[in-house]
């Protein structure tokens, strides 16, 4: 069973992995981007969206992460009033 897991696991990764360099060679227009003034250099689309998507996967495990801890430590509190 456990042979069978990994397996999975391999072509599920592959599949990404190929969708992802898929993705990456056909989004190579030059894309410049400006935000409240501030211009980027153009660089290939692709990068802003695979930027923007690894920004995001490390910003929202972070806020669940805080919201854990302030429910843990209110939940916390709750249990020792009397």
């Amino acid at each position: 069973m456990s042979s069978v897991k990994r397996a999975v696991l391999v072509a599920f990764a592959l599949v990404v992995i190929f969708g992802t360099m898929i993705f990456i060679l056909e989004n190579q227009q030059p894309t410049s981007l400006v935000f409240l003034g501030w211009s980027t250099p153009e660089l290939p689309a692709s990068l802003f969206f695979i930027g923007a998507l690894l920004l995001g996967m490390l910003i929202g495990p972070a806020m669940g992460f805080i919201a854990y801890k302030r429910k843990a430590a209110k939940l916390k509190r709750s249990a020792l009033q009397p």
